[in-house]
């Protein structure tokens, strides 16, 4: 399970300009799944995006969670994540999961990061989506489990 969450101080998505997620102030967090990922991996990665500490406190340290900030999490679908480049000029997308279970998990993703405190939203699966968002910072990390 690989995500690359951004902080952002707003972020959306649209699908054939129909919006479907929105957050202001918050973590966006494209994710993409692999072979052999399940409930562990998601389980982790929900806590580790909940507790994060990216937000600065009142000395300009990144010291807050996003619950601390009122803030909420925008969660995107992205099989991309894993393309591999390292031969040749067009990406291969053979680590990436099958999309049945991709979006198998991706909608079990989604489901467990709502069973915490911060609002959650999300793109839509398998859909052609413009993403528009405010990186805050910028602060940009990848997370892999």
């Amino acid at each position: 399970m690989r995500a690359v969450v951004q902080r952002v101080s707003r972020g959306s998505v649209t699908v054939g300009g129909r919006p479907v997620g929105e957050i202001g102030r918050g973590l966006l967090v494209f994710v993409g799944f692999t072979a052999g990922d399940g409930r562990e991996e998601m389980r982790w990665m929900a806590d580790k995006l909940q507790g994060l500490r990216v937000f600065p406190d009142a000395e300009g340290l990144m010291n807050l969670d996003v619950k601390e900030v009122g803030g909420e999490i925008l969660v995107v679908s992205q099989f991309t994540l894993y393309g591999d480049v390292s031969r040749g000029r067009r990406p291969s997308f053979v680590r990436a999961a099958a999309p049945d279970e991709a979006r198998r998990l991706y909608e079990e993703f989604v489901d467990i990061c709502r069973e915490g405190v911060v609002p959650v939203s999300t793109g839509e699966f398998g859909a052609r989506m413009e993403v528009a968002l405010m990186n805050e910072g910028p602060v940009t990390l990848v997370i892999e489990r």
